[in-house]
């Protein structure tokens, strides 16, 4: 994912790392089958290093013998698994899938979180018109945020969860706290909107294409709306659907279009800032380069005083807003949610960047009670 540099040993490379049957690590588990679209299945690694304390007793990890990931593309079937107890654990729920499960299936646990996802319109501030920055302005004016929150999601999102997240303490700062220009980037004025891209030589407004991932059924449900919103001050977005492939492959070439609709990570603090507007960051489909910004983070590396780096992030957080190199959309909350035979659990999904393993070791599944309950 590039969060992080990984070490692969070195048999691995040489005996041929782009075979997953080569896979190897020091982790709790060991791929043993994968089938590209269906599923990929974990055996325990019984050389584990790692060993818990439970009640004092200190227990050998991992607990289960294996697991296996689904790959399942349609959203009502993913449920339907869940629903009949065919999958254990479902970590990215929709908020307008949970009242239905909590009636058909009540015995599920349940957990809900802020994503920690960025929704984004990435402008390609190398392309006209969105080298104007008046122009990315006019782009967020004109999206009613607000009213994404409360009508599409039914209260489920905040206006303000990325590149920082609210679980990042002492760094995050509030939008209600942020200078005036930075606020204003979230309000919804489609008048200044307009007087914007009047200022910036676009009086009739323009065309411009935006690809997204027919994968995200969020993403499907937004760009339709962002559409309407932009029609209101002449500017008219096509949208171009694409499958995975074609589209995370035209991010990475970097002949994506003008715009282009995209979930965003944040891994941790620096690395959120660092990937999301940095020159040459694969994850910087923006192409955003802005001097201060790039310097400013070079500086905030540097710093080793946890108040004053805090600091320095805020800072570049309020850059890279006011700046506006996306369309800034509220983060949604989801859901998790499992069956009570899974142990020693409590919707967990990251220990650390992207790394659920030390999670799933020490999880173990109750097989009388899931027989009890008739699964």
């Amino acid at each position: 994912f590039g969060y992080y540099t990984q070490i692969y040993p070195k048999e691995v490379v040489d005996k041929g790392i782009n075979d997953w049957r080569n896979a190897n690590g020091s982790g709790p588990f060991k791929l043993a089958n994968y089938t590209q679209g269906n599923f990929a299945t974990y055996e325990r690694n019984a050389d584990y290093w790692d060993k818990t304390t439970i009640d004092g007793k200190e227990y050998q990890l991992p607990f289960i013998d294996g697991f296996t990931y689904r790959t399942v593309k349609d959203e009502s079937t993913q449920l339907s698994l869940l629903r009949t107890g065919r999958v254990d654990i479902m970590e990215l729920i929709r908020w307008n899938a949970v009242d239905e499960l909590k009636k058909s299936a009540p015995d599920l646990q349940w957990r809900r979180a802020l994503m920690h996802t960025g929704y984004l319109l990435a402008l390609r501030n190398d392309t006209k018109p969105f080298d104007d920055v008046r122009v990315r302005r006019a782009m967020n004016m004109a999206v009613n945020k607000q009213e994404i929150i409360d009508a599409l999601w039914a209260g489920n999102g905040e206006m303000l969860g990325f590149p920082l997240h609210p679980d990042y303490l002492g760094i995050y700062e509030p939008l209600k706290d942020m200078p005036a220009e930075v606020q204003a980037v979230f309000k919804y004025d489609p008048d200044e909107a307009k007087k914007l891209l009047a200022e910036a030589g676009y009086p009739k407004g323009f065309k411009f294409q935006a690809q997204v991932c027919a994968c995200n059924a969020a993403h499907m449900e937004l760009m339709p709306l962002l559409t309407a919103y932009y029609e209101q001050i002449g500017v008219t977005m096509e949208i171009v659907p694409m499958e995975y492939a074609a589209f995370f492959g035209a991010m990475n070439a970097k002949n994506h279009a003008a715009g282009y609709m995209m979930s965003k990570g944040h891994s941790n603090p620096t690395t959120a800032l660092r990937n999301s507007y940095t020159p040459g960051d694969p994850w910087n489909p923006a192409m955003y380069d802005n001097p201060e910004f790039n310097e400013g983070l070079q500086a905030a590396f540097r710093e080793r005083d946890p108040e004053k780096q805090a600091e320095l992030l805020r800072e570049l957080t309020r850059l890279g807003l006011g700046d506006a190199p996306y369309v800034y959309l509220p983060t949604p909350y989801i859901y998790r949610a499992w069956w009570p035979w899974v142990k020693n659990y409590d919707g967990e999904a990251r220990a650390g960047a992207v790394k659920p393993g030390p999670i799933y070791s020490r999880i173990w599944i109750d097989q009388d009670l899931k027989k009890k309950m008739g699964y």
